[in-house]
């Protein structure tokens, strides 16, 4: 006999509802907890060099001037590479003594990669050291340094180009021509005022330039050393390992199977 006979057999109806919901909440609990994990791991929050406003619309101005030497290259290449991977969405203004809009805000991350190429050594034939590949910039583009009209083209493009919450990313040297001080200091100023914020990612810059940019754009915009780890909270490449959902799948799981053991399964039907 598979049930016992009751003839006040409703009279346990809240009870079953009451032993159906717990299963079915701690199974969903199960199930949810699970899926997140998964979703977590497959969809990696890399953080782009720098921290930057949520959901900002970023404008990376990088420096392709002379003084941007093969040293540094590899600086340009790492840091365009985890720009590539964040799944953000960026502009990209070049300059050297003047300045061209390369990609319009809001473009995908991925559309970085391609550039990444330029700024790797290729390797060379046994006994030679390995090399650059040649970039579009080196023999018509790459003169003197005007930092100012890199970050002039993205104040612009910042302010009446319909971007929404912008968020500048200048990635150089820092090493200015002198002449350019005073209209560097100027543009410096116009981004506080505006409130933009604006980031530096400095391709092994010296001592005095940091210091000097460090004055010009004040506390709100530290130096992030490209390739070298800043203090506070760390970029990373690598999702962690999705902990709390897993932790949350087991004891979820834990407390469903003690409630199926602890519980009995109980059937009944009415008397006839």
């Amino acid at each position: 006999m598979s049930s016992i006979p009751l003839a006040d057999a409703p009279s346990f109806a809240p009870d079953a509802r009451r032993t159906l919901a717990v299963r079915a909440t701690l199974a969903a609990l199960v199930a949810g907890a699970v899926v997140a994990a998964a979703l977590v791991a497959r969809d990696p929050r890399t953080a782009t060099v720098v921290p930057l406003p949520r959901n900002a619309d970023t404008i990376v101005v990088l420096d392709l001037s002379a003084s941007i030497g093969s040293d540094t290259f590899s600086r340009i290449g790492a840091t365009l590479s985890q720009l590539s991977r964040s799944r953000g969405r960026y502009g990209l203004v070049v300059f050297s003594g003047e300045a061209y809009e390369a990609l319009p805000p809001g473009t995908p991350a991925a559309d970085l990669a391609p550039l990444v190429r330029f700024f790797v050594p290729q390797r060379s034939a046994a006994g030679f050291a390995a090399t650059y590949p040649r970039n579009p910039w080196s023999d018509t583009f790459s003169a003197g340094t005007r930092i100012s009209s890199g970050l002039e083209l993205a104040h612009s493009i910042a302010t009446t180009g319909g971007v929404r919450r912008p968020a500048v990313v200048l990635v150089s040297d820092l090493d200015d021509d002198p002449a350019d001080l005073p209209r560097l200091a100027s543009i410096a100023l116009a981004f506080r005022r505006d409130a933009i914020p604006l980031r530096v990612v400095g391709l092994n810059p010296s001592a005095q330039d940091a210091e000097l940019f460090r004055r010009l754009l004040g506390p709100s915009s530290p130096i992030v050393q490209a390739g070298v780890a800043a203090p506070g909270p760390q970029p990373h490449n690598r999702t962690p390992f999705p902990w709390p959902f897993v932790a949350l799948a087991l004891a979820a799981a834990a407390l469903l199977a003690a409630h199926e053991l602890w519980v009995a399964r109980l059937d009944w039907e009415p008397a006839r």
